[in-house]
C-alpha cells in the first residue's frame, strides 16, 4: 500500500533545551520584540548566565528557530529582603550571586516571540523549570511577575485591588493570569521591582510554586540571619575653637558610618569634654557646669544627624545638668526615626566625684530599636556584672559601652569586663573610647583606648570572640557585623548555655527598681 502523503513534510519539531552561546543574538532580538521600551539583556549578561548556571537557562525551539526562552538562578530566598528588587536578586542581571546549594529557583525572565504565542510555549518552559526543580530537589520556584495591564487600571485601583481582580478572573493580565493558571501562589506585591517596567507601575507580584516532591537532605539546611552593622568611632581628643569644630568632626564620622550602611554608629564617653579646650575655665567643677550649657546644641546636632543620615547613633555620653541642679553623665540613643532615649551612668568613678561632682543614676534601661533590643552601659558600669545580667534578662542583645580611660590599665578593665559580659550573657558588647590629649584641660589631659566589638566564644562566632578591634591610640573607625539570629540559636543549642544553665535555685540577681 502506497502512502498518499509524506507526513515528514508536515511534522514540526518543538523542543525545550538548554541555551547555548549561539542563541544569544536571537534571544536579544526576541527580547526587543517582547518588551518594547524596556532595557534588553546585554550580551555579557547572557554569557554570564551560561557561565554561572547553564542548566537554568532554557530556550524553546521550533524547527530550528528560537521562539521562547527563560532564565533563572538558585538562591536561598530567606537571605533576601522582603522588598527586594529585580536588581537585588539577579546581581544587576549577571546572576553571580547564584548559589549552587540554594533551596529555591528564582525565575528572572520568561518570554515568547510575538508570532508564536498561543502555542503554549510559555507553559512548556514553565513545565521544564518545574522538572528541573524536581531533578535538583529544590523546595520551590519563586518569580517576580510583571503585571503589564495594570497601567490601564492604575487610576481606579491600587496594585492589591488589581491583583485581587485578576485572581478572581474579573480582569485579564497576560502574565499574572498565566502564572496563576500554572499553580503559582501569590506571596506579596513588591514596589519598585523593575525600574523600566512602566506598564506595571514598577510593581511585581512575588509568586511561588512549591515542589511537593522535595525531600530534605541531612546537613543541607539553610539558617536565616539577622545581621546588624555597627560602626565604632575611636575619637581623637584635640583642642578646638568652637562647638562647630566638634560638630564637623562628628558629622564626618556619621557620614562614614552611613556610607558603609551601618545600623549604629557609636561615640565614646564624655568626648564632648573636648569643648573645655576653649572654655577658658581652670576650675574643673566650673568647666563642667559651663559644658552643660551646650546640652541643647549637642542633642539638636545628633538628632539631626540620625535622621538625615538614616542611622541610629549612640551619642557617646555628655555631662547634663538637670532640674535638681545635679550633673549626670548621660548616654543618649538617637534613633534614625528622630526619637531619643537616655541612660544615666549608674556607677560614678572616684575621679568623676572628686573633680566634677557627678551624680549617679539609678535605673537600667533597655531600648527597642529597628535592630532589636539594646542597652547602654557607660564605662565603669560594664565592670559590674549584675547590670549586664539585668539588661540581658530585659531582652538586650547588644550592650554598647562608651568609655574614656587615661591609661592602659583602666582601658583593660573595660575591655576584659566587656568580653566577660559577652560570654556570661551570650550577647554582643561594643566599646568605643577616646584617644589623643587635651593639654591644659584638667583631668582630661591624656587618653588611652583600643575600641572593639565582642561576641560570645563558641563555634559560630568570630574567632577569639572578637568581631573586630581598632589599633590602639589612633583615631579611626571599626565597622563590623553581628548576627542576632546566630545569638538566638546559640542560646538554645550552643556548646555552653550560660543563660539556660543558671542555678536559680541557688542564686539570683534582684533588680530593685520597678
Amino acid at each position: 500500500m502506497t502512502e498518499q502523503y509524506d507526513l515528514s513534510h508536515f511534522e514540526k519539531s518543538m523542543i525545550i533545551r538548554e541555551m547555548t552561546y549561539a542563541d544569544i543574538n536571537p534571544i536579544l532580538e526576541m527580547q526587543r520584540l517582547c518588551f518594547p521600551g524596556m532595557d534588553p539583556w546585554k550580551e555579557e549578561q547572557l554569557r554570564s548566565h551560561l557561565g554561572v548556571f547553564p542548566q537554568g537557562q532554557l530556550v524553546a525551539e521550533l524547527d530550528g528557530i528560537v521562539i521562547g526562552s527563560c532564565s533563572s538562578l538558585l538562591i536561598n530566598f530567606d537571605e533576601y529582603d522582603d522588598r527586594h528588587t529585580w536588581d537585588d536578586v539577579t546581581d544587576a542581571g549577571y546572576i553571580t550571586n547564584h548559589n549552587p546549594d540554594g533551596y529555591n529557583m528564582y525565575g528572572i525572565e520568561v518570554m515568547v516571540h510575538p508570532e508564536y504565542r498561543r502555542m503554549k510555549v510559555g507553559q512548556r518552559l514553565y513545565e521544564a523549570r518545574k522538572e528541573l526543580a524536581r531533578e535538583l530537589n529544590l523546595k520551590s520556584i519563586i518569580i517576580g511577575g510583571r503585571i503589564p495591564n495594570y497601567h490601564k487600571h492604575a487610576d481606579e485601583m491600587s496594585p492589591r485591588e488589581y491583583v485581587d481582580s485578576v485572581s478572581r478572573h474579573k480582569i485579564y493580565d497576560p502574565v499574572l493570569t498565566f502564572q496563576l493558571m500554572n499553580n503559582f501562589q501569590l506571596m506579596r506585591i513588591n514596589p519598585n521591582y523593575l525600574q523600566d517596567d512602566v506598564a506595571s507601575g514598577k510593581y511585581a507580584t512575588l509568586m511561588e510554586w512549591n515542589n511537593v516532591d522535595y525531600k530534605p537532605i541531612s546537613k543541607r539546611h539553610f539558617k536565616t540571619s539577622l545581621p546588624v552593622r555597627i560602626c565604632v568611632v575611636q575619637y581623637l581628643m584635640r583642642a578646638i575653637k568652637s562647638f562647630d569644630d566638634m560638630a564637623n568632626q562628628v558629622e564626618y564620622f556619621v557620614d562614614v558610618a552611613s556610607d558603609a550602611h551601618s545600623d549604629f554608629v557609636v561615640f565614646p564617653e564624655i568626648f564632648t569634654t573636648q569643648l573645655m579646650s576653649f572654655l577658658d575655665e581652670p576650675s574643673p567643677s566650673q568647666a563642667v557646669r559651663k559644658l552643660t550649657e551646650y546640652t541643647p546644641q549637642y542633642i539638636e546636632l545628633f538628632t539631626d544627624l540620625a535622621v538625615r543620615y538614616n542611622i541610629n547613633i549612640i551619642g557617646g555620653s555628655h555631662f547634663v545638668k538637670e532640674e535638681d541642679d545635679e550633673i549626670y553623665n548621660i548616654a543618649y540613643l538617637f534613633r534614625r526615626d528622630g526619637s531619643i532615649e537616655k541612660q544615666y551612668k549608674i556607677h560614678i568613678t572616684p575621679n568623676e566625684r572628686k573633680w566634677w561632682g557627678i551624680s549617679a543614676g539609678d535605673s537600667v534601661r533597655v531600648f527597642d530599636t529597628d535592630c532589636g533590643k539594646i542597652a547602654i552601659q557607660i564605662c565603669y558600669d560594664i565592670e559590674f556584672p549584675e547590670l549586664a545580667r539585668i539588661a540581658t534578662d530585659m531582652g538586650a542583645n547588644i550592650i554598647f559601652t562608651p568609655f574614656c580611660t587615661e591609661d592602659r590599665q583602666g582601658y583593660l578593665r573595660v575591655r576584659y569586663c566587656a568580653q566577660a559580659r559577652a560570654v556570661e550573657n551570650q550577647i554582643y558588647t561594643v566599646i568605643s573610647g577616646t584617644v589623643g590629649n587635651l593639654p591644659q584641660t584638667e583631668n582630661m589631659d591624656i587618653q588611652y583606648a583600643q575600641s572593639g566589638i565582642f561576641a560570645p566564644s563558641d563555634f559560630e562566632f568570630a574567632r577569639d570572640g572578637i568581631v573586630g578591634e581598632t589599633n590602639a591610640n589612633l583615631e579611626m573607625v571599626l565597622i563590623g557585623d553581628v548576627d542576632l539570629e546566630i545569638l538566638r540559636r546559640q542560646r538554645q543549642n550552643g556548646t555552653v548555655k550560660q543563660l539556660k544553665d543558671r542555678r536559680h535555685d541557688v542564686y539570683r540577681v534582684e533588680y530593685k527598681k520597678d
